[in-house]
């Protein structure tokens, strides 16, 4: 209990004094006009009002990582608060922050392009590929997960089919209409409901008795060999610690933030608030079924499926309505990040070709061979896209966090904010794809020895970049 409440209180004072401190270093000007004020089509560029704003980018980013990833990270017992912690307060909630205000800086920009302008064009071509078809991988599995928990709330003749086919009917209405028509209304409501739900499990856990775990370092998985803490846990555990997935959510609320000043409730607040969804599910995780050995049990018996015990914790703790009002928070954040997902991968298109996005024929356009693909990936194998798109997704944020970094070099300002961040994500993705079996399937010691050695590469050439840099300014 005493790590869990520590937990909280440190997520709660990296918003009020670490964000203020990052603030100082993202070129913040309250007098400037942002991109909502100055480029307003009524589509995507719509001035919002921050706590609106602040909900919708919470919703977009809280998919299910924050539930199922935290959960599944709970296997490796507490050591998984020190990552939701810690990741979040000094490297996603500071990847999401300066990630949002770089987009109001470069006119909204989507990510891919703001990547370009910092690493190059060759880089810009690359991401433009890779985070098109990371957002399509986002918009499968945040179908089939919603269709299968809604299946199991249904009578029988709404069967997953029936669901997935619902949930993708709706992701073309948010994708192609204005963002304040769907977007701008539900997402407050299903933001509060999943913040609300959150608290609620956790209050009636610790009513009922249940103990929570305090910290130890040990792994604590029933398959220590297969899953090391590193780099395992730090790619099953990404929404509610860091994640790329966010950096491409961050310049949609980009285009409808009315103050710079706003930039740091908003993007570094919601992704605090998601580190707090991700610690209470890890913590109700570790306890429910009387520690991390039984939560490991039942996930092996259920072939690892994450929705089997968020249903079962939900409706043991908060009763059947309650349980089935949970579930359906838990059915909406997936559901609005994979509408969201498709609507970035509209936009990134769009920004590529120049294409501008007024016109309903030009929506269309973008968007229909964008769903067609996403349609065919829902007939994947769910783990299978979900272990790819782990693996895509934190890659996604330590080329962000490179991107970040040497916009901070180009301003001579404080770049170990996210230098660190960054080589440790760098040693995260290389090892993992190294180590993992659906990358190379190496053996531990040549994945750990080859990732060190492709991260100290990268710091190598980080040096020459900066002192290339010092002598060209």
């Amino acid at each position: 209990m005493i790590t869990f409440i520590s937990g909280l209180a440190v997520l709660i004072l990296g918003f009020l004094f670490y964000s203020r401190f990052i603030e100082r270093f993202a070129d913040v000007d309250a007098n400037r006009k942002t991109p909502a004020l100055t480029m307003t089509d009524g589509v995507d560029y719509v001035p919002l009002p921050w706590w609106r704003i602040f909900l919708i980018q919470f919703l977009n980013i809280a998919g299910l990582g924050p539930i199922f990833g935290a959960v599944a990270g709970a296997m490796w017992g507490p050591v998984a608060f020190l990552w939701i912690v810690l990741g979040t307060v000094f490297a996603g909630a500071v990847h999401d922050y300066f990630s949002g205000m770089l987009s109001i800086h470069h006119k909204g920009l989507s990510i891919t392009e703001i990547v370009g302008i910092y690493l190059g064009k060759g880089v810009k071509q690359f991401m433009r590929g890779f985070t098109v078809v990371l957002m399509v991988l986002v918009g499968a599995v945040f179908i089939m997960g919603p269709a299968k928990i809604l299946a199991t709330l249904t009578p029988a003749w709404a069967s997953m089919t029936f669901w997935a086919v619902v949930v993708f009917i709706y992701y073309i209405l948010a994708t192609m209409l204005p963002i304040d028509k769907i977007i701008g209304k539900i997402y407050p409501v299903f933001g509060f409901a999943l913040l609300f739900m959150a608290v609620g499990l956790i209050t009636a856990l610790l009513v009922k008795g249940y103990k929570i775990p305090e910290m130890t370092l040990t792994n604590l998985h029933a398959d220590t060999d297969k899953f090391p803490i590193f780099p395992m846990l730090f790619i099953t555990v990404a929404c509610g610690a860091i994640s790329g997935f966010h950096a491409t959510q961050s310049p949609l609320m980009a285009r409808c933030i009315t103050n710079e000043k706003l930039g740091r409730r908003v993007f570094y607040g919601a992704m605090v608030s998601e580190g707090v969804v991700a610690l209470i599910w890890a913590a109700i995780g570790m306890s429910f079924y009387g520690g991390v050995e039984q939560l490991n049990a039942m996930m092996n018996e259920h072939g690892g499926n994450a929705a089997y015990i968020v249903n079962e914790i939900s409706n043991s703790l908060l009763g059947n309505f309650g349980g089935a009002l949970a579930l359906l928070g838990v059915v909406a954040a997936p559901i609005t990040s994979g509408d969201t997902a498709f609507r970035s991968a509209r936009l990134i298109v769009a920004d590529f070709l120049k294409y501008e996005q007024g016109p309903v024929k030009n929506r269309l356009f973008v968007s229909i061979p964008l769903f067609a693909v996403g349609l065919i990936l829902t007939q994947v194998d769910f783990s299978i896209i979900w272990r790819y798109f782990a693996w895509s997704n934190q890659t996604l944020a330590m080329i962000v966090l490179w991107t970040i970094t040497v916009y901070l070099v180009q301003k001579r300002s404080f770049y170990a904010l996210t230098l660190i961040p960054a080589l440790f994500m760098t040693a995260v993705t290389s090892t993992y794809l190294l180590f993992a079996p659906e990358g190379f399937a190496l053996s531990k010691e040549i994945a750990y020895t080859t990732g060190g050695v492709i991260t100290a590469v990268a710091f190598l050439g980080f040096l020459v970049y900066v002192k290339r840099n010092r002598k060209t300014m």
